[in-house]
């Protein structure tokens, strides 16, 4: 009887390291997922700013870049020195693949610096893709080998 409870009194002890273990467990698959939905999430506004740096012209620069949380609104502000520079920068971002087409140019303002040079803010929208949600163009050889 002594023996059978000592080893009752063993096995309880297990059985709570075994039910911390499982809580622990719980607790880190639960860290875990979220984690990775941050991972997720983060990806999108990566994405965003380096298409839109690698669209850039060399004298066009930016004032403000904003995103809507939720949905992909994006709206784009700046200044350059010529419109083709705009130009330039809207047919880049279109052929990134990351923005829907056609990013809407909503304003533009010439104004003469002191320098004497004009200088032209803008705006401009767009709908960025998430990478996910993205379609890739497809290559040469895939449209001419019929490839999907």
């Amino acid at each position: 009887l002594a023996n059978a409870r000592r080893q009752s009194a063993q096995l309880r002890t297990v059985v709570e390291q075994v039910q911390q273990y499982d809580a622990r467990k719980t607790q880190l698959l639960e860290r875990v997922e979220l984690i990775e939905q941050w991972r997720a999430r983060q990806a999108g506004p990566v994405h965003l700013l380096d298409e839109v740096s690698r669209a850039l012209p060399p004298s066009l620069w930016l004032t403000e870049l904003r995103q809507r949380p939720s949905g992909g609104d994006v709206l784009i502000a700046g200044r350059c020195g010529a419109l083709t520079d705009l130009s330039d920068f809207v047919g880049a971002l279109e052929r990134s693949g990351y923005f829907k087409r056609s990013i809407e140019i909503v304003n533009t303002v010439a104004d003469s610096g002191k320098s004497g040079m004009d200088v032209i803010s803008f705006q401009i929208k767009a709908v960025f893709q998430r990478p996910s949600e993205r379609v890739l163009p497809r290559t040469v050889s895939q449209a001419v080998d019929g490839e999907h």
